[in-house]
């Protein structure tokens, strides 16, 4: 970074700029301020200083070439299509140019135009591996894995450090479903580059894809020994093992982890849901606890606290963190759906129907959110509203239960028309739910011997 702070041209370009006054550089001086705007994105920069390089020398091909950079990058078709035809004459032995000329196309959504050009470019000898790359890309807009893969490791053998072209080399592999190249591909490669954090990485991910995970813990292995402040693979690891259901081994490594991390707040809760699966409920805890001193409002740990307490019979924390994890995560199905069964568990009725209302509303299409609902609202006696949400439930869902909820409804709200019509159409559609239904609505126990009754008169 020492460039981009000490970059004498620069500031005195800037200096310039701010003071109005005009100091001489010459091309060379002005494309190096062009590049290191272009580098920081700073288009706005790179322009005025085009702009400028152009007043100083107005036939510059070079500076030209940087403006369609700029134009390329403000999506400014129309007037890039002019620079580009007016510099084609002059310029197409020049690499930048055929790079610029190859994004238009590429830009534009027309990939074989930019591979024609960039190949074509390819015969100037320059930036090969760069351009390697371009045509790779190409060809996977064009969806030709085949071809890319082709060119990927062209980029490769041009510059074999560069990781872009390994990793998609192995993507390329994957999508060519061809997993034995692909390994022996890699193989070939460590063996030239055994030090290559990328081609370790990319090991270990092979084998981790493939559920072998005790080769993938040797490729994670190799790269912690080569650079072990690489947080990211002590947790592909230790999900490895998590795996293989060696949890202890789990938590090992992301105890490791904690000591090159500044938020620690996942990683604890990773050691926790380790313990959990081994059963040990109060180590498990405490690290969900740690998770939460690191991070008050991480609720993925309070969740897992109310889990905990729920199993160990402290329903009324279970409750607290279940409360607390869904505040901070409203949108989470499953935690309105937890929520609401553990009001309901502990008599909180009320308190579940903003749960089971937000469930209705989000999932239509769920059976048993219209049921629980409905449910709840006759056990606190709300038999009108039941009614209101029964009927908007049956327009989803015409079945059996549903009618015999609404039945028991109209029979406490003194209708009973409505609730032998509604009883009727439940008997109909599967009178087998008869008996159950009876001793949860005691009040259509006489109702159904009616009901039926009539039925069987009416068929004889």
């Amino acid at each position: 970074m020492e460039e981009y702070f000490g970059n004498e041209l620069v500031k005195k370009f800037e200096e310039m700029m701010e003071n109005n006054d005009e100091f001489y550089f010459d091309t060379e001086e002005l494309e190096d301020i062009i590049v290191y705007y272009l580098e920081l994105g700073d288009f706005n920069y790179a322009d005025n200083a085009v702009n400028y390089g152009l007043k100083l020398h107005p036939n510059s091909l070079d500076i030209k070439i940087k403006r369609l950079e700029i134009l390329l990058e403000w999506e400014d078709y129309n007037t890039a299509k002019e620079l580009i035809d007016e510099l084609k004459g002059s310029s197409m032995e020049n690499t930048d140019f055929m790079v610029c000329y190859a994004k238009y196309y590429s830009n534009l959504g027309n990939p074989r135009k930019a591979i024609d050009i960039c190949k074509k470019a390819l015969e100037l000898k320059e930036e090969e591996n760069f351009l390697h790359n371009f045509i790779a890309d190409e060809y996977v807009n064009l969806g030709d894995p085949f071809n890319a893969l082709k060119h990927y490791r062209k980029a490769l053998k041009e510059d074999p450090t560069d990781e872009y072209s390994l990793e998609n080399c192995m993507i390329c592999f994957s999508d060519l479903n061809k997993s034995e190249e692909a390994i022996a591909f890699l193989n070939e490669y460590l063996d030239e580059f055994a030090y290559s954090e990328t081609a370790w990485f990319e090991y270990g991910q092979f084998y981790f894809n493939r559920k072998n995970f005790e080769e993938a813990i040797k490729g994670y292995d190799y790269l912690l020994a080569i650079n072990s402040s690489s947080v990211g693979v002590y947790a592909n690891k230790a999900a490895c093992y998590e795996a293989l259901g060696q949890y202890q081994k789990a938590v090992e490594v992301y105890e490791e982890m904690l000591e090159l991390e500044y938020t620690k707040a996942f990683t604890f809760y990773k050691i926790g849901l380790c313990y959990k699966a081994q059963k040990q409920s109060i180590m498990a805890l405490n690290a969900f606890q740690k998770s939460l001193r690191e991070d008050p409002q991480f609720y993925l740990a309070m969740m897992e606290q109310s889990y905990l307490y729920e199993e160990m019979g402290g329903m009324k924390e279970a409750l607290h963190f279940a409360k607390e994890a869904t505040q901070l995560n409203d949108s989470n199905l499953d935690y309105q759906k937890r929520l609401a069964f553990l009001f309901i568990d502990s008599g909180r009725f009320e308190e579940s129907l903003t749960c089971l209302k937000k469930l209705v509303d989000a999932e239509p299409s769920r059976f048993y959110n219209w049921y629980a609902y409905s449910e709840v609202l006759m056990l606190l006696g709300e038999y009108e509203e039941a009614v209101t949400i029964l009927d908007r439930a049956i327009k989803v869902h015409d079945r059996a239960e549903l009618y015999y909820q609404l039945s028991n409804c109209y029979f406490n709200l003194k209708r009973p028309e409505n609730g032998t019509e509604s009883l009727q159409k439940a008997l109909s559609k599967d009178s087998s739910l008869a008996t159950d239904m009876q001793k949860k609505y005691p009040f259509i126990k006489d109702e159904v011997k009616k009901v039926k009754a009539k039925v069987k008169k009416k068929n004889s």
